[in-house]
């Protein structure tokens, strides 16, 4: 892996200050041109950047450090990080355009009207509109659901299919687990 340290001129100019090495080693390492490493030691380039110490960052070790001073010739070799860092890639909320957006209050009365265990907490999600707002469509009392038509979101491209089968599923649990707990009280 050949890629550069993190912040290649700050490492530079530590590299010039706190050790032997030859211009061509730091600018091998570094990825910069040897007349930058030149123009570091006269004090031309990098006025002002504080030296940026590779090995306290973990980008290379003092021995690997010595090793290459003693022999002109040796690249300084970056230590690779052996850590993976694993990102879950977060649901990010999508743009949907002004007139997709005239249809959620559309598919929230299909969600209601195809899925009446839906919670409106679940179709407020699903949909992108508030939970009050599912709330008045359920009661009639939207102030525009004369005006609403029955739209299926999925077909719409409002969300997937996965995610309504997602929130089908988590509402057959919640009905389960309401049962299991009715029963209990009952007894």
């Amino acid at each position: 892996m050949s890629n550069a340290p993190l912040m290649p001129m700050a490492t530079a100019v530590w590299l010039v200050e706190n050790t032997s090495l030859t211009f061509r080693q730091i600018a091998n390492f570094c990825k910069l041109h040897e007349v930058e490493i030149q123009g570091i030691a006269d004090g031309e380039v990098g006025k002002g950047i504080v030296g940026y110490n590779p090995i306290i960052a973990g980008q290379l070790s003092r021995e690997e450090i010595n090793l290459s001073s003693k022999d002109p010739d040796r690249s300084l070799v970056l230590k690779v990080n052996e850590i993976e860092i694993k990102s879950e890639k977060k649901k990010l909320k999508k743009y949907v355009p002004l007139s997709k957006r005239q249809d959620k209050p559309d598919s929230a009365l299909w969600l209601i009207r195809q899925y009446p265990t839906l919670k409106d907490s679940q179709i407020s999600k699903l949909v992108g509109i508030t939970k009050n707002s599912v709330t008045a469509i359920r009661n009639k009392s939207y102030w525009n659901y004369n005006n609403l038509n029955s739209k299926d979101p999925v077909a719409m491209g409002l969300f997937s299919q996965k995610d309504l089968i997602d929130a089908l599923e988590k509402a057959e649990r919640r009905i389960k687990r309401e049962k299991k707990e009715n029963e209990k009280s009952k007894i």
